[in-house]
């Protein structure tokens, strides 16, 4: 288990909402899930140091899908905290060339070159993660025991973790804007009912989503089977 979870709850630009990042300790170090959109930089680096984040203590950045308000500020980290970047392979190359339809079925024009604006996501802020998670990847070499599960369906490549002592964290297959549900933008509906399904078979306590507060699976308005 983590010694520590940090909720880290960064806004959105123009009220539009927020986004979880999550820092854990991991080790004699620190692991961070997810870093929020770059307009809210300042914040996440205060929320880290104050938590005892400091540089060179980050082990690693570990990136639930490639969406700009998810992956804003890795290169930051990475640079500024040091660590190396983790993500799924089948959405690395949204970071790499800063266009969050690259891998998805339905593209939207004005969102492509409105997206990045809005979140502040420009050619600073792309980057090639250190590390391509698969299924099953271990996290026990940055110091905590932790297994990725692909969850295909907000994104090809979305990814949970899930901590030994059942810590599950979902990105943005499911949020608690309302109420614990399935994310209400899916870009292939299949397979994150797929992805939601075989999570039913996993020993699962606390989900800490990508938008909204933590929840329990026993709350989930979609019955998992």
């Amino acid at each position: 288990m983590p010694q520590a979870i940090n909720v880290i709850t960064l806004p959105l630009p123009l009220g539009i909402g927020s986004v979880n990042s999550y820092l854990l300790q991991a080790g004699n170090g620190y692991l961070l899930v997810d870093t929020g959109a770059p307009k809210a930089r300042r914040m996440l680096r205060s929320e880290l140091e104050g938590a005892g984040c400091r540089v060179g203590s980050l082990r690693l950045t570990v990136l639930t899908h490639g969406d700009f308000d998810h992956t804003g500020n890795a290169a930051y980290m990475r640079t500024t905290f040091g660590g190396k970047i983790a993500m799924h392979a089948d959405d690395a190359r949204m970071a790499e060339v800063g266009d969050m339809f690259v891998n998805r079925k339905r593209s939207n024009f004005i969102l492509r070159v409105a997206i990045p604006r809005l979140i502040g996501f420009g050619k600073s802020e792309q980057f090639t993660p250190d590390v391509l998670l698969e299924d099953g990847s271990s996290l026990s070499e940055y110091g905590l025991e932790a297994t990725v599960i692909w969850l295909p369906g907000h994104s090809k490549g979305s990814v949970g973790i899930l901590t030994a002592d059942g810590h599950f964290f979902c990105g943005d297959l499911f949020d608690n804007i309302r109420k614990p549900a399935l994310g209400s933008i899916m870009d292939d509906h299949g397979a994150a009912n797929w992805s939601a399904a075989r999570l039913g078979t996993l020993k699962i306590g606390p989900v800490y989503p990508g938008h909204g507060k933590p929840f329990s699976m026993g709350q989930l308005s979609e019955k998992l089977t």
